[in-house]
């Protein structure tokens, strides 16, 4: 890579990828959407999925925690194997790619590259999510040990005709990856490995304002740590090093879907379920429904209130910042007329009274988990938009925790960056 490559927002890489007739094998769904145990049953008996090295605790005893000092070694130790075996083998150049994930309903074709760590300091590569230090301590001591990023952060941007053009050609060459997950969702990954083909590529995404962090926010700050740390123990970094940049797929915003992410309450602050009810009511209307409510509209909720079914809730007029970028999103006015109020819950980052339930699992998961008891009620919100998270995030603002879902979820395991 040129001085002047080192400077631009992406970079093609010499990826490590596992062999074609493995890849179905080595390919997971990425870390933080599993339980431990739900990671260690799709793992059993496949010694090639890439949990194995994601969430490498599925291969310690329970006792063992997941941010153990053994866990990283047992990481590095199994990516270790597997390089020396040959399951995965490394490009012979620096290479972007073409990642499509294709579902019945749509389809989204995103860049594969390396992303410029400064970059992201500097607010190109913009955030919407603050991160919590146990994640983002986890993220980071995994690639520190792997010497690695195996997970790749989720970036879109705003649609370019230009890269779309391009992306066009590339895939009508044949793909490399071709196969469904055990979810449905169909994966095809190509190599652009011509060298005129990845500079225009390159070129292209240069021309972009900024990109943005849809989901990853934890990955891209565990590598801005490991490549700052890395700058501090070596004298004379020349920024084309590989712990200068981060493994990321670029998607246009056209192609993106969000989904909602909803709540689940463990107890209702000493409240019956009719003292509940007229608390909410004091800044809600509150209609009981037969059915289940999905929101038809922003600043609506759906309410599963254990005992009692189901309710719709319209937030009463007066009562929304339309102005303000994160006061007048969902997932802000149900915390700020409902769940700080009449819950008493003021932080949400790490109060265990609440729980987050991504809106792919359907609203039978948020009942099920008030039916048996678990949970004392559920909220249905509308889905957060791509534009309001832009608009966030240019304001240099940050949403709540857990405001948006993205599907499909993006494999681990189809390409690996060395640092």
């Amino acid at each position: 890579m040129s001085s002047q490559q080192a400077a631009k927002l992406i970079a093609p890489f010499p990826g490590w990828r596992p062999r074609p007739e493995q890849v179905a094998q080595v390919a997971s769904p990425p870390y933080d959407v599993l339980s431990r145990d739900e990671a260690r049953l799709l793992a059993t008996g496949n010694p090639c999925s890439f949990l194995h090295v994601s969430k490498a605790e599925i291969d310690l005893a329970d006792g063992v925690a997941s941010d153990d000092p053994a866990v990283y070694q047992q990481a590095r130790q199994r990516w270790r194997q597997w390089c020396e075996q040959g399951l995965f083998v490394q490009d012979a150049v620096p290479c972007l790619y073409i990642y499509r994930l294709m579902t019945q309903q749509r389809q989204q074709i995103g860049v594969v590259a390396a992303a410029s760590v400064d970059a992201y300091l500097n607010d190109r590569i913009k955030r919407h999510e603050l991160t919590r230090a146990d994640k983002e301590n986890d993220r980071t001591r995994l690639s520190d040990s792997l010497s690695a990023h195996s997970g790749p952060v989720f970036l879109t941007y705003r649609q370019s005709r230009p890269i779309d053009l391009l992306v066009a050609q590339l895939i009508q060459s044949p793909p490399v990856y071709d196969f469904c997950a055990a979810d449905g969702v169909q994966h095809t990954f190509w190599v652009v490995q011509q060298e005129a083909l990845v500079q225009q590529l390159v070129a292209a995404f240069e021309n972009l304002p900024s990109v943005y962090i849809a989901d990853g926010h934890h990955r891209s700050a565990a590598a801005a740590r490991v490549c700052q740390t890395r700058r501090a123990q070596r004298s004379g970094s020349t920024g084309r090093e590989g712990f200068n940049r981060f493994l990321a797929v670029l998607f246009p915003d056209s192609q993106v879907n969000i989904l909602d992410y909803n709540r689940v309450v463990r107890d209702l602050n000493g409240l019956t379920g009719e003292q509940f009810l007229a608390a909410v009511g004091e800044r809600f209307t509150v209609e009981s429904e037969t059915a289940p409510v999905r929101p038809r509209q922003r600043h609506q909720f759906g309410l599963y209130l254990a005992g009692h079914g189901w309710y719709r809730l319209d937030l009463k007029p007066g009562l929304v910042e339309e102005h303000h970028p994160v006061g007048r999103l969902d997932v802000r006015l149900l915390e700020e007329h409902l769940l700080r109020p009449v819950l008493a819950m003021t932080d949400l980052r790490h109060d265990r009274r609440i729980d987050f339930v991504g809106g792919s699992h359907g609203l039978e998961r948020l009942m099920a988990r008030v039916d048996r008891g678990d949970m004392a009620a559920a909220f249905v919100l509308h889905p957060t938009q791509l534009e309001e998270l832009f608009t966030v995030a240019d304001a240099g603002m940050v949403m709540p925790p857990k405001s948006t879902w993205f599907e499909p979820k993006l494999c681990d395991g189809l390409v690996v960056q060395a640092l």
